[in-house]
């Protein structure tokens, strides 16, 4: 599993039509994809929301993605993470 962190900007109509019910929905889509929401969390400044998630692959990101986007009107930008100790690993074999 890789982890993804999906930064969520509301459009006029996806904030109007914000509630538990589709923040449910949201995370079975993900689960649906084989993934697992690790976090949610709402912002404030220019990201609304930051999802926290472990999906099979890049494939998988970048369906959740543009679903989620169709499903909620939220546009996101989707990023791949690793841990800092995977990070220095790959650099200290560099």
């Amino acid at each position: 599993m890789a982890t993804f962190l999906m930064f969520g900007k509301y459009s006029a109509q996806a904030i109007k039509e914000a509630s538990s019910e589709r923040t449910k929905a949201a995370e079975g889509l993900i689960k649906k994809l084989g993934g697992e929401v690790k976090a949610m969390y709402a912002l404030l400044g220019e990201t609304d929301l930051l999802l926290v998630v472990n999906l099979p692959g890049i494939e998988a990101a970048v369906k959740a993605s543009l679903a989620l986007s169709k499903m909620t009107g939220i546009s996101f930008t989707t990023c791949p993470a690793i841990a800092v100790e995977e990070f220095d690993k790959i650099i200290a074999a560099g």
